[in-house]
């Protein structure tokens, strides 16, 4: 990578994304994008940029002669659940737009794909690299999708497009943005400012959890590997961690001992975490690209109370 390109700059990867990245690459060898415009002082150089119009890309492309996109623009879980047709036009002709575009200018595409390209008939523990993924949620849909049209453009036009499935991720910096795992950010917030926590998901729903330094370094391992080793090339699991609200509630009751949770099941989100995997088998991700976590659970939330203990002043 040398010149790149980040859809979606502004979302909960990408605001961490973009400086990891220019701390390695430079920050002018980093242009961050977006539809959205609200407080990009900290992202420039920044180019406002809807993936739907496939003219602005290839424009933005060639005017600043990109190499890679990262393409990161999309609907969340939750939200995506309740908004199926944009869900559809952002994750999937969104997606179309990025691999045109890399197709006729010869760029390399990272896209992330997710847990939710899952579904109920997956077998939920060891979830396995090539399995049946059969989703039953918009979102799943969409990243099933695009997993498979990634496979597509590589195989027919040779695109080179890499991903990751990512399990829940973890940001002391991006606030929390309608995913289904997003209650392992929000409770941070909740028991530094509240001491009290109301969680959506049942209190033994197990699902696997990564922190975002992990997910930093992942995406960029595995857009700097050598691509004979890769035999999958996309869609690699990749896990760190794996725990239910109840376990992670005990955990930080063990740091803030007057901290308290309660349950208020969500039947969509609960639906939504049902018919994800409990826990990934990443071994794929290990043999042909060195993938290795270095954040457990107990580091996760020491960092995480520290930091944000810190920015709220408790």
């Amino acid at each position: 990578m040398k010149r790149i390109l980040v859809t979606g700059a502004l979302g909960q990867i990408g605001s961490e994304l973009v400086p990891y990245l220019r701390g390695i690459y430079g920050r002018e060898n980093v242009i961050a994008t977006d539809r959205r415009q609200e407080n990009i002082a900290a992202f420039m150089p920044f180019e406002r940029l809807d993936c739907l119009m496939r003219q602005e890309i290839e424009q933005l492309v060639e005017d600043q002669q990109i190499d890679t996109i990262i393409h990161l623009a999309a609907l969340l879980s939750a939200v995506a659940e309740a908004r199926p047709q944009e869900a559809w036009r952002i994750n999937v002709d969104g997606l179309l737009n990025v691999l045109e575009t890399a197709r006729k200018y010869h760029c390399a595409v990272f896209v992330p794909s997710s847990i939710g390209a899952f579904g109920p008939g997956t077998p939920r523990d060891g979830t396995p690299q090539d399995t049946i993924q059969r989703p039953t949620t918009m979102y799943g849909i969409t990243k099933v999708t695009g997993e498979l049209l990634c496979d597509y453009y590589h195989l027919k036009y040779r695109v080179d497009a890499r991903g990751l499935r990512f399990p829940g991720l973890i940001s002391n910096v991006a606030p929390p943005g309608g995913g289904t795992t997003d209650y392992a950010v929000d409770i941070f917030y909740q028991a530094i400012k509240k001491r009290h926590y109301s969680c959506y998901l049942r209190p033994d729903s197990r699902l696997d959890m990564m922190y975002m330094p992990d997910a930093l370094k992942a995406i960029v391992q595995l857009m700097e590997a050598d691509p004979s080793r890769l035999r999958h090339r996309n869609a690699f699991n990749v896990t760190a961690m794996s725990f239910t609200p109840e376990e992670l509630a005990a955990a930080i009751r063990r740091r803030l001992p007057d901290f308290v949770i309660e349950y208020q099941v969500d039947p969509v989100r609960q639906a939504i975490a049902d018919s994800w995997p409990r826990s990934l088998d990443d071994s794929a991700a290990r043999r042909e690209w060195g993938w290795e976590p270095s954040w457990s659970m107990d580091a996760m939330i020491d960092d995480m109370l520290a930091v944000l203990g810190k920015r709220f002043s408790v």
